[in-house]
């Protein structure tokens, strides 16, 4: 592509008032309406003072900016350029904004969990975000450590975090994230919780799991529920909770000394070999990996406590070379490296052991989050960051709920692929007969999602 010389621009005006430049926001905004955010954050969210009035148009202003791409407090400014005020009301500065943030507490942000939680349930019922709940719904959970440079951020602390296969220590925060998925769907977010970047991996996950355990019911999950966590989670706490509410656990156990025994304790002949559909990089030898071999065994976690648990221990091994070995010359005794995982799985061997491989499906969500809001936890207020923190959840889960009412691979793409395609589209507004009609660019590539997103929240009762 190159600048045409026979038609050069010479001029830039900012001057039109009927141009917005994120036109999906109208479809995407009316299907969080449909949801219930608004009722759900008037409903459940308090704030005393001035700044707390409008909850709902605050909180959905942010969500806006957040859907067309902000990821700090200034860039919630993008929500009144151009037309966008003949398209919404109750929009809000981005210093009105920080200000109310900065009123949450604690209590107020499980308020405003409470209301992401409600909302979640609302697009489940208005879109397939759980197609195949009533059979098989995977709880999965995980933290990451997101750096923070400013010192005087409250709650910030040093976490451990791998940096080009090296472990190392960041100030920053450590977020707690759950998310609900099926064999046939892409991961929402569930539940969160904003932790200062010391903090444990496994802190809170008990009382995490439980609630988000509670929201996939809410949410139609009637089926098997499996909940995938990986070795940070290992703990009592986690097994008793899934025990108690009647799911599945598939967790990864650490390779201590009584777990290396069952490993070793499994006979040559019950190994099977698997292939992986894609090689798999591997951290440990270094090198990429595309065959395994898998066994199982019994084995009893906790043993000697009253959270002793009796459960199917699945061992996948791989190979370890001997770099310094001579070419032809077999080794005397093989050498493997394990991993292992506790389950109740109520399925086979080979099924159970993809399944937990596919826990990896997190980190997706991870890397979705940092690429938009959580890019940055804007304020120095820990409670603000932690409202922030679940306003990025509720974006997130429109955001894919909108990619499902797209229809097409949209349902299963990328957060990011979702905004450039459907969200951020230029459009002109023309006012006729007390109607606002939007004229988007021709030749738009994604002009069949866009349209199939706005018939379906059309109709939808608002």
């Amino acid at each position: 592509m190159r600048l045409r010389y026979d038609e050069p621009v010479t001029a830039v005006t900012f001057d039109d008032p009927n141009l917005v430049s994120c036109a999906g926001l109208v479809p995407v905004m009316r299907l969080a309406r449909a949801a219930g955010l608004h009722d759900a954050v008037a409903d459940r969210v308090s704030l005393p003072t001035g700044k707390g009035v409008n909850p709902a148009g605050k909180i959905a202003t942010i969500v806006a900016g957040m859907l067309a791409g902000a990821d700090s407090i200034d860039d919630l400014d993008i929500a009144r350029h151009g037309g966008m005020r003949s398209l919404f009301s109750s929009v809000y500065a981005p210093s009105t904004l920080g200000s109310f943030l900065r009123t949450f507490t604690h209590g107020h942000v499980r308020q405003l969990q409470a209301a992401a939680r409600d909302t979640l349930i609302g697009l489940a019922r208005r879109a397939p975000i759980l197609a195949g709940a009533d059979t098989l719904t995977f709880v999965d959970i995980d933290s990451m450590l997101r750096r923070i440079y400013g010192k005087q951020k409250q709650g910030t602390g040093f976490g451990h975090a791998k940096v080009g296969g090296y472990n190392v220590m960041l100030r920053g925060y450590n977020p707690l994230i759950a998310t609900l998925s099926t064999p046939l769907t892409a991961p929402v977010i569930a539940a969160t919780r904003l932790r200062s970047g010391n903090a444990g991996s496994g802190r809170g996950a008990a009382s995490m799991i439980a609630e988000t355990i509670t929201t996939a019911r809410a949410c139609g999950a009637t089926g098997e529920i499996v909940v995938r966590a990986d070795s940070a989670f290992y703990a009592k706490t986690v097994i008793t909770a899934c025990r108690r509410r009647r799911v599945r656990f598939s967790v990864t156990t650490r390779i201590d000394a009584k777990i290396r025994t069952a490993c070793d304790s499994i006979a040559d002949d019950q190994w099977i070999d698997i292939a992986y559909p894609q090689a798999v990089w591997d951290e440990d030898a270094g090198r990429w990996i595309s065959d395994a071999q898998i066994a199982e065994t019994t084995y009893t976690a906790f043993a000697g406590t009253r959270h002793a648990v009796t459960a199917r221990l699945i061992v996948r091994r791989i190979r370890r070379d001997d770099p310094t070995q001579v070419p032809g010359q077999s080794e005397l005794v093989a050498a493997y490296r394990y991993h292992a995982v506790l389950t109740d799985s109520p399925f086979t061997l080979v099924q159970a052991e993809a399944q937990h491989r596919q826990h990896a499906i997190i980190e997706q969500v991870n890397a979705d989050l940092i690429a938009g809001p959580l890019a940055h936890l804007p304020s120095g207020r820990f409670s603000a960051n932690d409202a922030w923190l679940t306003c990025a959840a509720i974006a997130h889960n429109l955001t894919r709920t909108a990619g499902h009412l797209a229809a097409g691979a949209h349902a299963n793409a990328r957060t990011a692929s979702i905004r450039t395609r459907i969200i951020n589209v230029a459009a002109r507004l023309a006012h006729r007969a007390r109607t606002v009609h939007l004229h988007l660019p021709e030749h738009w590539p994604w002009q069949a999602a866009f349209e199939n997103l706005f018939t379906a929240v059309r109709a939808t009762p608002a």
